[in-house]
């Protein structure tokens, strides 16, 4: 197995042995730091403008169940494997070509949101110096600071999010005291919203939309886990704390107000606290985003090319890349793209799924080298019923607007490689 003595490499191209495996907390800290965002905000605000509270409960709650079932069962193979997302796809349907193809993918998207979110980071904290930090030196100074952070690891990861974590939901506690003081619980739950009405459909995709790639990537995190018990526990926690509770409460914040703006709201009734809300939740997200690209580069690499990079100096690096296109403000152009982007995961979890949990094509050699504590020593070619499924699936996410696009999208993929592994060859 290779050395992993060298700052920030993080088993990104080997799997995490059980030595080196975290406690149950660690996992999860860092599951509910990724949910529990000013993104999520702003979608149970968005989610209480046009419904009612147990509308927007019971959408919350049918999204979140969908995102459960897929974190947890990539979760779960990550956590067994010790492998990453992007290079578990190599024995889960799509060979070593194809998972190159999938790091790509993961890693421009992440490293996308990661210079938007950095973006939103050096906003706040020059609203909270007044001015006197200029937005191109706060993002130089926001992104590079991020940057170091994922440099040294999952651990470093799990200690940055034990102290934001508890921050901003004290942040946040107290934002919503000062907001919903004075108003009537049960008036709440009864009341009409301000907005256009939203269907549960509408609502649920929404939800579910909003964090498929996280569900995604979550062998990224979970390999890390010491059991499948603890992956349960991490993504149920998180979707309960970060997804349903955040959410609710911003429904009723919403509900409140009588506006969809509760970031906003945040920031006039709570001051400085509100800019805390906007701090914290993007430094725990940013964390993330970085993370998952510098492993998905680091596969990209040794798919193609056969080259084992570093993952800290790939952090370094595309940190670099991610801060500067924020300074330079290109990034609010590229939104578009990186939503398209977005359009081409959830069929890999369709794919992957099936591969692993029901046809088992590499079940046997994946057990065999885990007993030795090594990766396989063969990858299948990126084979056609791969190609049709995943280009399939994301047409149907693109196109098909009734019901949830991002769900139709991993179905359909799902359904269709299973057909046609039965039914074709591998090229």
């Amino acid at each position: 197995m290779a050395n992993h003595s060298t700052i920030g490499d993080d088993y990104s191209l080997t799997r995490v042995p059980q030595e080196a495996r975290r406690s149950l907390w660690s996992i999860t800290i860092i599951r509910v730091g990724a949910l529990a965002t000013i993104s999520q905000f702003i979608l149970g605000a968005s989610l209480g403008y046009g419904m009612t509270f147990w509308q927007a409960f019971w959408a919350t709650f049918l999204g979140s169940v969908i995102l459960q079932v897929v974190g947890f069962l990539l979760g779960y193979a990550g956590a067994k494997e010790g492998l990453s997302t992007s290079l578990l796809a190599r024995w889960t349907g799509f060979g070593r070509h194809g998972s190159s193809i999938i790091g790509a993918v993961i890693a421009i998207s992440c490293i996308g949101w990661f210079g938007v979110q950095n973006s939103v980071f050096a906003e706040g904290i020059v609203q909270s110096t007044n001015g006197a930090i200029s937005l191109p030196l706060a993002a130089t100074l926001t992104g590079i600071g991020v940057t170091i952070l994922v440099i040294f690891g999952f651990k470093l990861l799990s200690i940055t999010a034990s102290i934001t974590v508890p921050l901003f939901l004290i942040a946040v506690s107290i934002g919503i005291y000062q907001t919903l003081k004075g108003q009537s619980f049960s008036d709440l739950l009864a009341t009409q919203p301000a907005g256009e009405p939203l269907s549960i459909g509408v609502a649920a995709t929404m939800v579910a939309g909003g964090f498929i790639i996280g569900a995604v990537i979550t062998p990224d995190f979970s390999r890390f886990a010491k059991s499948g018990k603890d992956v349960f526990w991490m993504t149920t926690i998180g979707l309960l704390v970060g997804e349903l509770g955040i959410n609710m409460i911003a429904v009723l914040m919403a509900l409140a107000a009588r506006t969809s703006d509760v970031a906003n709201i945040m920031m006039t009734t709570v001051g400085w606290l509100g800019v805390l809300v906007v701090v914290l939740s993007t430094v725990k997200i940013n964390n993330l985003n970085l993370y998952s690209s510098s492993l998905g580069f680091t596969n990209i690499f040794d798919s193609l090319f056969r080259i084992q990079l570093n993952r800290g100096m790939v952090t370094l690096l595309i940190g670099i890349i991610g801060t500067l296109l924020s300074v330079l403000g290109i990034l609010e152009r590229f939104t578009d793209f990186l939503v398209l982007l977005g359009i081409l995961v959830p069929p890999v979890a369709g794919i992957m799924v099936i591969d692993y949990f029901i046809l088992k094509t590499h079940r046997k050699i994946l057990d065999e080298s885990r007993q030795k504590g090594q990766l396989p020593a063969n990858t299948e070619k990126l084979g056609w019923p791969t190609i049709l499924a995943w280009g399939c699936g994301g047409l149907a996410g693109y196109f098909f607007t009734i019901g949830i696009p991002s769900i139709n999208s991993l179905v359909i993929s799902a359904v269709i490689y299973y057909v046609a592994k039965k039914n074709g060859a591998i090229i």
